[in-house]
């Protein structure tokens, strides 16, 4: 069974109520004050615990969705060895499988390899239903680089976010343009989390988003080149990526939807040495260092956080407050209790993407 399949879980919370159960019952007969009668005890205790323990972690998992296998729990996919040499006129996407939907249009699972940064990522590709339809079929569409957090899944942003269900219903009733999504984890080399960083004498993520992918995707789909084609979003990690990629490649993406974000890149076991020693470096991957130093570029910024529960709300409020006059354009959602979890996001994603679509070109002929 899968570490996400719910008979897991319920196998495991009936494993937990048995034990419960049974040491109820053993226990009277386990109260004397002998070695076997201790070792019972213990062990009793100790396996109620552990089950109970697992039960909880499952359920955590399946809620937030921060491991999505057992490989990926144990540390056995490790990403480095997916990096691919792609010569000229290679191809860069190379399809895996793909899944018609009870909805309308198509979801790919796919690899993506950059020949400037030599890394290939798993992703997942939604076509909207207006994709194939005939009076399309030679119109270019915008697209939606959506990013997850940092140990997510792109099932999580599927499923229990709702970004395919959502963008489809909003296209359909034309509160936003019908548009490809890419979704992508933000950790495209695992199990290291990279920031979104081009790591000195490591993985360059940041080239990678900006400039593989796309070229990736608009030499395999019917998707625009230009910057008014392309928006991206994210939460948490993937939010600080969203906002950060508009920021430092405003020819690439004209807007970023940033669900919870934060505001410069982190540092800690799970990343190592993101700047080995360039303090240049770090200070242009600080996102409010670039608002006060640097021109601020032509591109439009959604940024979210809840008032009670989100423990990045003030900076986030200090990051608004840096837009000068010019040409950049802000916009936020502020709820008035979330935490940094998928029930916030989930509320937070119709608005999102409806702004962002009003950022995009609509489909038209190349």
């Amino acid at each position: 069974m899968g570490l996400t399949s719910k008979t897991l879980l319920l196998l495991t919370v009936l494993v937990a109520i048995a034990l419960f159960a049974l040491t109820m019952w053993l226990w009277p007969r386990l109260a004397r004050r002998s070695v076997r009668a201790l070792l019972g005890r213990f062990a009793l205790l100790v396996c109620t615990q552990l089950a109970v323990l697992s039960v909880v972690l499952l359920y955590v998992n399946d809620k937030f969705e921060f491991y999505a296998s057992w490989d990926d729990l144990f540390g056995d996919d490790q990403g480095q060895g997916v990096v691919q040499e792609v010569g000229p006129g290679g191809k860069l996407v190379s399809l895996q499988s793909d899944q018609a939907l009870a909805g309308g249009g198509r979801l790919e699972s796919v690899k993506i390899t950059g020949p400037t940064t030599r890394i290939a990522a798993d992703a997942k590709v939604y076509l909207p239903p207006q994709y194939f339809q005939k009076g399309n079929k030679d119109k270019k569409f915008p697209a939606i680089l959506a990013i997850t957090g940092y140990p997510g899944t792109v099932d999580g942003m599927i499923n229990q976010l709702g970004f395919v269900d959502t963008a489809r219903d909003k296209a359909r009733t034309g509160k936003m343009p019908p548009a490809v999504m890419i979704f992508i984890r933000s950790a495209v080399t695992p199990p290291r989390d990279t920031e979104c960083v081009d790591v000195p004498g490591g993985p360059k993520v940041l080239t990678y988003f900006a400039k593989d992918l796309p070229k990736a995707i608009t030499q395999h789909y019917r998707v625009g080149t230009g910057t008014k084609q392309w928006g991206v979003t994210g939460y948490s990690t993937g939010g600080y990526c969203a906002l950060k990629l508009p920021m430092t490649f405003p020819e690439s993406f004209t807007a970023g939807a940033a669900l919870s974000p934060y505001f410069a890149a982190k540092t800690d076991d799970t990343t190592g040495d993101l700047f080995h020693g360039d303090k240049k470096l770090e200070q242009e991957n600080d996102l409010m260092w670039r608002m006060e130093k640097l021109p601020q570029p032509p591109v439009s910024l959604l940024v979210t956080s809840s008032a009670k529960g989100e423990y990045d709300y003030q900076h986030t409020l200090a990051f608004l407050s840096k837009l000068k006059e010019g040409p950049m354009r802000m916009a936020r959602i502020i709820l008035d209790e979330g935490g940094h979890n998928f029930n916030t996001w989930k509320r937070e994603v119709p608005a999102a993407l409806v702004w962002l679509g009003d950022k995009l070109d609509k489909p038209a002929k190349a």
